[in-house]
């Protein structure tokens, strides 16, 4: 059976990735070490650094010392040599995030909310931080909606954006490549490489929100999408007397405002069993490892009365970690994470 043709200029874009991603990881390395990391030969290896100090993508940080031979060179990634941005779309603000080669976090700033004025006002603000970093090369937004292949597709309250193809819009105009997410999604991604969880472990991210209740999923090492790009929209899980869980919280919320807070003949609090209900459903349809409830949604002490609720619907052998964490932070890291791919897999 003959072998598939690879194109030079694919081999080599190939080569350089690896070394890329080899000098990411490690922070810098030798030759050899990058031979030894990526089972490269070491003259392709040589030759590959070679270019990409050419480009300026790669930098001499020292010279090691000698075993017997020539000393070797070490190298690591410009961290200059390219920017990515990052930035989420919220109802009372956009908060945009620059980062440099090498992931890191070069300056954070935050816009007026630009979700109610439509993608004019989206495109204003860009123009600017693109003219003031000039360097940017990839860019990654979130919207709190449903994004399919970079372009917004479902996005309650927020009419001007729907039906909105933000790849295309922005890449041809400003000549970048770009990643658009939906929040949930870049919440889970950005939880799960913040917390160091294994890659194999299943996690559901749920957020109350601004904007209606999401969730965002992490299955065998991807983003849960579905296969019409609708999974963690869990407004429209049924729960009981014909409400959906965004009514069912929704209901809790307004009778929190006239009822003294507390269970009432022993019966959990609405808001309680809505989410311990939410929880029985992804036990019984994807038994993650945790679940991820966000800061100012729920307090610690009522992570005990949900998995005591949770353990009335299902096994309590079954029932995952339940984990808070910092909505905000995980969601502006993930998308930092999209960024940072995209400037590490160049188009």
């Amino acid at each position: 059976m003959r072998e598939p043709f690879i194109a030079p200029k694919k081999m080599n874009q190939a080569i350089h990735g690896q070394i890329r991603h080899t000098l990411l990881e490690l922070g810098d390395a030798t030759k050899v070490e990058i031979s030894q990391q990526t089972e490269i030969s070491f003259p392709t290896v040589s030759k590959a650094i070679e270019q990409m100090e050419q480009s300026g993508e790669v930098i001499l940080t020292g010279i090691d010392q000698s075993s017997g031979g020539r000393r070797p060179a070490r190298y690591a990634l410009h961290k200059e040599f390219r920017l990515g941005l990052a930035l989420y779309l919220e109802n009372e603000e956009s908060v945009y995030s620059v980062i440099n080669y090498v992931g890191e976090t070069i300056e954070r700033f935050k816009q007026p909310s630009v979700l109610e004025e439509g993608p004019e006002a989206l495109t204003l603000q860009l123009q600017a931080v693109m003219a003031s970093k000039p360097g940017i090369h990839a860019v990654a937004i979130g919207v709190p909606g449903s994004v399919r292949n970079g372009s917004i597709f479902f996005i309650p309250s927020y009419d001007k954006f729907a039906q909105l193809d933000l790849k295309s819009l922005y890449e041809k105009r400003f000549s970048i490549v770009l990643e658009a997410e939906n929040d949930m999604n870049a919440a889970v991604l950005g939880y799960h490489s913040r917390s160091g969880r294994a890659l194999h472990e299943t996690i559901a991210y749920v957020y109350l929100g601004k904007n209606g209740p999401g969730a965002g999923i992490f299955l065998n090492g991807d983003i849960l999408r579905g296969s019409t790009f609708f999974s963690g929209e869990v407004s429209f899980v049924p729960q009981y007397d014909q409400y959906n869980f965004l009514e069912a919280v929704q209901r809790s919320r307004h009778a929190a405002k006239f009822e003294a807070a507390g269970p009432e003949n022993g019966q959990p609090p609405a808001i309680i069993d809505a989410m311990s209900r939410l929880v029985a459903a992804f036990v019984a349809i994807i038994n993650p490892h945790a679940v991820i409830f966000c800061s100012g949604d729920v307090e610690p002490d009522e992570l005990l009365l949900i998995k005591q609720c949770c353990a009335s619907y299902v096994p309590e052998a079954h029932i995952p970690q339940l984990v808070i964490s910092d909505f905000e932070l995980d969601y502006l890291h993930g998308l930092q994470q999209l960024a940072l791919q995209q400037l590490m897999n160049p188009q």
